[in-house]
């Protein structure tokens, strides 16, 4: 059997989780050829990894610059794209256009223009594009859309998402370079994705309009002053800072050799710094949002995401004119600690206890009653596993439940974000389809690639 060859771009902290079960289980039947990053540090790192302890090799290491050359000398079959949100277009473009098939870590893009360009670029070339939608395919979310596509409730009319990020992980994101739009499109765009894509996967609809509120209130250096917490904005950063000793927020690279190898010392060949201060100048990203949708079928979504909760954790219902599901997800805190899967752990904080997970349906006129479903672990509530098997593995079951995500589904969820981020500026609705023209004959998500 001939090897698919797989090259990734981009080699942050996120790409391990897809590097790893590439070069460990799947590797009889894949290979990886090739890194590409701004970072030789990290390409070092990643290379070390490969050829110590997952058993493998290192593989041939591309400066960002080199990208072109990587796909000409290596021929890789698929690009594997994990880079900052704001470049995913420009290497799925070339990668696209230089013959490869893609798939490429969420959010699709950060912009309308962006997802235009992807588009026309993927109809043009006659590739294939994923986005790896990992919430879609934990066993508890997906028991959600069974029920519903099941018909448990009757058809659904309206859906209520509610998302809270704690001052643990909500926080690492404006540590980031996710704090400035031109990088993510904002948490609109970057988390708010996952959120989107379920919704329009569980209800297989399409958005069409959308109205929203964002401010920012609680980082950034103006909201630490008015609460009197001057103290927590008075360094640049955390690690190496004395006077962080005892910060909250604070995030030391020296804590463990991941972030150390990975960001403290690819710092003089990449510039950039993972553990800035939550409460800097220069954030001009909303850390609460709420948003309302209109889909092409008639449903309405109401939604919220507040990123600096003391708990963390997710609420849905949806109210169907035969009864109504709520969806509970409580599974405590985490952050990208750029730890192989295997070491993933949540992390123990006050207030992010967990409390599980538990669906309850309430049909109309009867006893409500709890879906028995098994214990979750790993990361992202088992999801992770579950997809790399069906990206890498060539005798995977079925997708009979329409997880994997293509370009066009990939464009249906960001255009939500994208939309939100107008309808702030504007204070109006934004029909999507003002954005980018993505099928309007479609009715349902599974009408779409």
């Amino acid at each position: 059997m001939t090897k698919k060859r797989y090259a990734f771009v981009g080699t942050g902290g996120r790409a391990l989780s897809f590097l790893e079960p590439l070069a460990t289980t799947y590797r009889d039947t894949n290979e990886l050829v090739a890194l590409c990053d701004l970072s030789p540090t990290r390409m070092a790192y990643y290379n070390g990894m490969l050829a110590g302890e997952l058993g493998f090799h290192a593989v041939p290491a591309y400066t960002h610059d080199r990208f072109d050359e990587m796909l000409r000398v290596e021929k890789p079959d698929a690009v594997f794209v994990c880079t900052v949100d704001a470049t995913h277009h420009d290497y799925i473009v070339r990668a696209l256009r230089a013959g490869c098939d893609v798939v490429t870590e969420k959010p699709l893009t950060t912009d309308a223009e962006k997802c235009r360009l992807i588009l026309d670029t993927v109809r043009q070339t006659g590739r294939k594009l994923r986005v790896a939608f990992n919430y879609r395919w934990a066993p508890f979310r997906t028991k959600v859309r069974e029920l519903i596509a099941a018909g448990t409730i009757g058809r659904v009319r309206s859906v209520n998402l509610e998302y809270l990020l704690d001052t643990n992980h909500g926080a690492d994101y404006f540590r980031r370079w996710h704090a400035q739009a031109a990088n993510s499109g904002t948490l609109l765009v970057h988390k708010s994705t996952h959120h989107f894509d379920l919704v329009n996967w569980w209800l297989d609809a399409i958005p069409q309009q959308v109205f929203a509120y964002g401010d920012q209130v609680f980082y950034g250096r103006k909201n630490a002053l008015a609460r009197g917490d001057a103290k927590l904005a008075a360094y640049p950063r955390y690690t190496g800072e004395p006077a962080a000793k005892d910060d909250p927020f604070r995030l030391d690279l020296n804590e463990s050799e991941p972030f150390r190898r990975l960001y403290l010392d690819a710092e003089a060949d990449s510039g950039y710094r993972r553990d800035q201060n939550v409460f800097r100048e220069g954030i001009d990203i909303p850390d609460q949002m709420s948003l309302n949708v209109r889909y092409r079928t008639g449903e309405l979504l109401t939604y919220s995401l507040t990123c600096y909760s003391p708990r963390e954790g997710m609420r849905v219902c949806f109210n169907g004119d035969r009864g109504r599901i709520e969806y509970h997800e409580f599974i405590g805190t985490h952050m990208n600690r750029a730890v192989r899967p295997g070491d993933f752990k949540l992390d123990a904080k006050p207030g992010s206890e967990p409390e599980g997970e538990w669906i309850k349906v309430y049909p109309h006129f009867q006893t409500g009653y709890t879906v028995p479903m098994p214990a979750q672990t790993g990361p992202h509530g088992g999801a992770d596993a579950i997809l790399n098997e069906h990206i890498y593995s060539p005798t995977v079951a079925p997708d009979t439940l329409g997880r994997t995500a293509g370009h066009e589904q990939g464009a249906a969820s960001i255009l939500v974000g994208i939309a939100g981020v107008q309808s702030i500026a504007t204070n109006l609705p934004v029909n999507l389809l003002d954005l980018v023209p993505l099928r309007p004959e479609a009715t349902r998500l599974s009408e779409l690639v």
